[in-house]
């Protein structure tokens, strides 16, 4: 899985789990501030995540999430760590 279809994965997740139109969704966009997730929502975001790539996430490792472009880092990171 590169980078570009784990983008794809994440911008599909928030269109469908948090109906966040796909206009809105870019590396850049601040998860909280742009578009508009919470916490709870960061964490379903994370469980379901974790269902396509086949991989546990840690708390850890989205403490420091910000952005889409985050997002997509720490999952690249994880999927290439095998």
């Amino acid at each position: 899985m590169d980078k570009k279809q784990i983008y794809q994965e994440i911008t599909g997740l928030l269109e469908k789990l948090f109906e966040i139109d796909a206009a809105q969704i870019k590396p850049e966009s601040r998860l909280y501030e742009d578009l508009e997730l919470d916490s709870i929502d960061a964490v379903d975001m994370v469980v379901h995540l974790q269902k396509r790539i086949g991989h546990k996430i840690s708390p850890e490792t989205f403490k420091s999430v910000r952005t889409v472009q985050d997002v997509v880092d720490a999952v690249e990171q994880l999927v290439s760590s095998d």
